[in-house]
């Protein structure tokens, strides 16, 4: 009888799959199922993904797996299918694609069934921690149960040692552990929904009429109940015994999507983002597994979690740049959640006020079929943009008079107020008055970013810190200034403008803290506050009734990037934050603050809304030949010298010639627009189509000998396929 082998991925970044054979006397494991493997010196854990009978090293090379972790395939045939066809689109690694998208305790070996968690919580005797000043350890474990319940799993992570001081706080009697249950409830009883629009029980219906594969994308304004058309058409799924994924996308974005799921549809949600603790992932991994999850909320990565019984595919937010993988396997969760319904023939709906090019693209040669939400849902009516020419204004920091004098009559009114801008920290820059000096940091080329209300200075590249500097390091002056704002200190001279109001502020400074940003998000919502001010952690998706009206503070920001894809970011964000008002019974006002009131983008989108704006921008992209109409693959090389990294993107250059590219254009290479970033030099070649197959054709023979060049070994190098950053 012919020999076995076993085809293992393995998450290493080598581009191949390893042959095994199975233990002798043994039934092999079934495709799907994970080994554990001799890899080198090590023990690993890999994925069977194939049986063949012939391998692809000598027989004296061929080793035999240490045991079988799991005795049913742990997953799918189509979710393998997907994993297989995502590693082949962007040419990445197998094994960092097959297992590297698991769980993390059953990439680790785990066994594949929920783990037993156990929290620890405050008791009612348990004191302030600030009267521990002289037992440090056991203040900052009472602090960190103040903030909320913890899992050891997040204790361990956050305080080492931590559990010695745990036992004498339970002795004292001060916290207490308990054992909790994993969420994966099996019934669910909906809530009552809202009455559809005609608009929207024509998009259901549209969704429900087929029978398996159909991309619909949603195109709907701010407001205009796009989630009561998801909530509905998962209803009808769930009715079916089917299930339904749900993609959102950022972590921010699902306490409140969770909230109005679970109301609708009770216990049968679970949700997977990076934010749990590893326990929690796998229990809702596991959940959407076996079926009792009938809802899967997840992020990115959720995109890839099995599902027993699939009828659904949703994708909120489908435009945003989060569902971009930027390193390591660099998948986009959007196409990765088209290619997925179309191996499960389920139908997958994407929704957006704000559609991606390349959706609308789709949308026009019919691979998508478009559904429209015209109006907001209910009384809400859709908010008036107005541009405020602040040239030769006299500025309140970034504030206009004409802006401070809007949010003086909405708050006398009641209302609430958002003001919008995309950039953190006090202060972008500290100047030396007296010399010019700026402080820079030397592992990038950037300057640091002032946070005074935590006293230091931060790189918001690479994340270095250092104090606040008392003098200049150049003269040695103590005449430092912040130059320009970030929303630290919008927050407080709006506090010094409004007095007696109250302001919150939501950006990653201000929700680092476990549990803050659903903090603050329901201060929002729940009038808490009077001014929001905030990043575009604020501006997306979420629901503000009380806001009337809304302040964009710095629009020019998106004017003059040197990215193509700029404007079409920058007018996204300016309707999405624009979204965020006028939700409720009174009507919204949009004050858009720019010193370039005529640039033809800034036009565009006053007078003809985000739908002219993006049919002329589609329009110029196929005059130019940019994407959607092309496609492109990125190739970044990074040391710690500049020679190293242009050196072997030249040799990948020479390569690529002696291989033939015919069909594809190699544009540099050239150093990145930012050289320097956390220590080491980045450069790039961009590789431009206007067809796919000849640049997948090139990529296939070409990376396999670009691994074997010499060069090489002396850089860092990464594949980006249908790059969104070319820089």
């Amino acid at each position: 009888m012919p020999r076995l082998i076993l085809k293992v991925a393995i998450d290493a970044p080598l581009r191949h799959l390893f042959d095994y054979l199975p233990l002798f006397n043994a039934p092999p494991p079934a495709v799907g199922c994970r080994v554990r493997v001799p890899f080198g010196r090590r023990s690993q854990v890999g994925l069977v993904v194939a049986h063949a009978r012939h391998a692809e090293v000598a027989d004296a090379q061929l080793r035999h797996i240490h045991e079988p972790l799991d005795s049913d395939p742990l997953l799918p045939a189509s979710v393998l299918e997907l994993l297989r066809r995502a590693a082949d689109y962007y040419h990445a690694p197998p094994g960092e694609v097959l297992v590297g998208t698991l769980p993390g305790l059953l990439r680790a070996g785990r066994p594949a069934r929920p783990m037993q968690v156990w929290q620890w919580s405050l008791t009612e005797a348990a004191p302030s921690p600030d009267s521990l000043s002289r037992a440090p350890r056991q203040a900052a474990l009472l602090g960190a149960l103040t903030q909320a319940p913890c899992e050891e799993s997040q204790l361990d992570a956050a305080l080492p040692g931590w559990r010695v001081t745990a036992r004498t706080l339970a002795d004292k009697g001060w916290i207490e552990r308990a054992q909790i249950a994993p969420d994966a409830a099996t019934d669910w009883a909906p809530e009552r929904g809202h009455p559809l629009t005609t608009a929207q029980r024509a998009a259901v219906d549209a969704v429900a009429a087929g029978s398996g594969f159909g991309a619909f994308l949603l195109d709907g304004v701010t407001g205009s109940g796009k989630t009561e058309v998801y909530l509905t058409a998962i209803e009808r799924v769930l009715a079916a015994g089917r299930q339904a994924l749900v993609l959102v996308p950022e972590i921010s974005l699902t306490p409140q999507t969770e909230a109005r799921f679970r109301a609708r549809f009770g216990a049968a949600v679970a949700v997977l983002h990076s934010g749990l603790s590893d326990t929690e992932r796998l229990a809702a991994w596991l959940a959407a597994r076996g079926g009792q999850a009938g809802v899967l909320i997840g992020t990115r990565s959720a995109v890839f979690a099995p599902l027993a019984r699939p009828g659904l595919i949703v994708v909120d937010e489908e435009h945003d740049g989060s569902y971009k993988q930027q390193d390591g396997f660099r998948y986009h969760a959007r196409d990765m959640a088209v290619l997925r319904a179309r191996i499960e023939d389920v139908p997958v709906l994407l929704g957006s006020a704000t559609p991606s090019l390349e959706s609308l693209a789709h949308g026009r040669s019919g691979q998508y079929r478009v559904l429209h939400l015209r109006e907001r849902a209910g009384s809400a009516r859709l908010p008036q943009l107005e541009l405020l020419d602040v040239r030769h204004q006299r500025m309140a920091g970034l504030v206009s008079p004409a802006l401070a004098g809007a949010v003086r009559e909405e708050l006398a009114a009641g209302r609430q107020v958002m003001l919008f801008l995309n950039r953190r920290g006090y202060a972008p820059v500290l100047l030396c008055h007296a010399c010019g000096w700026v402080p820079k940091c030397d592992r990038c080329d950037a300057h640091y970013t002032l946070h005074r209300g935590r006293r230091l200075l931060l790189c918001h590249h690479c994340g270095r810190e250092r104090p606040l500097p008392i003098r200049c390091e150049g003269c040695g002056a103590q005449d430092l200034l912040p130059l320009g704002a970030g929303t630290e200190r919008i927050e407080n001279d709006i506090a010094a403008l409004f007095p007696d109001h109250r302001v919150l502020r939501v950006d990653r400074d201000s929700t680092r803290r476990r549990g803050a940003l659903d903090a603050h998000l329901e201060a929002a919502r729940d009038g808490s506050a009077d001014i929001l001010v905030g990043t575009q952690m604020l501006a997306k998706g979420h629901h503000f009734p009380a806001v009337t009206l809304v302040g964009i503070l710095d629009a020019d920001q998106g004017l003059f990037a040197a990215d193509f894809r700029a404007s079409e970011r920058l007018a996204q964000t300016i309707y999405q934050v624009s979204g965020r008002c006028g939700r409720g019974e009174q009507p919204g006002r949009v004050l858009i603050q720019t010193h370039q009131p005529q640039h033809p983008v800034l036009r565009a989108l006053l007078h003809g809304g985000y739908g002219t704006f993006a049919a002329e921008l589609l329009a110029e992209r196929e005059a130019a030949g940019w994407p959607p109409f092309s496609h492109l693959a990125l190739l970044r090389a990074e040391s710690t010298r500049q020679e190293d990294a242009l050196w072997f993107l030249g040799e990948t250059l020479s390569l690529a010639a002696e291989l033939g590219h015919a069909g594809v254009d190699l544009l540099g290479p050239v150093p990145a627009p930012m050289p320097k970033r956390a220590g080491r030099y980045r450069a790039q070649l961009l590789l431009q189509a206007q067809r796919r197959a000849p640049l997948h054709a090139l990529l296939r023979a070409w990376l396999p000998a670009l691994a074997l060049l010499p060069a090489a070994r002396q850089v860092r190098w990464s594949l980006d396929v249908d790059p969104l950053d070319t820089y």
